[in-house]
């Protein structure tokens, strides 16, 4: 499994599918691949997580 090039649907930005992340998504049983940066996905769950506190 080769590194993949993607597009975060958030900021449009490029960003590295690695081989390992590809190998972890996998053994979990995700069936799709991540759709967002790994800052998005991190200010995602950020403000998730504040929301959940009000």
């Amino acid at each position: 499994m080769p590194d993949k090039k993607l597009v975060c649907k958030d900021c449009n930005e490029e960003f590295l599918f690695t081989e390992g992340e590809q190998a972890f998504y996998k053994e979990k049983g995700f069936e799709n691949e991540p759709q967002r940066c790994p800052s998005c996905r991190k200010a995602r769950k950020q403000r998730s997580r504040q929301s959940q506190r009000r």
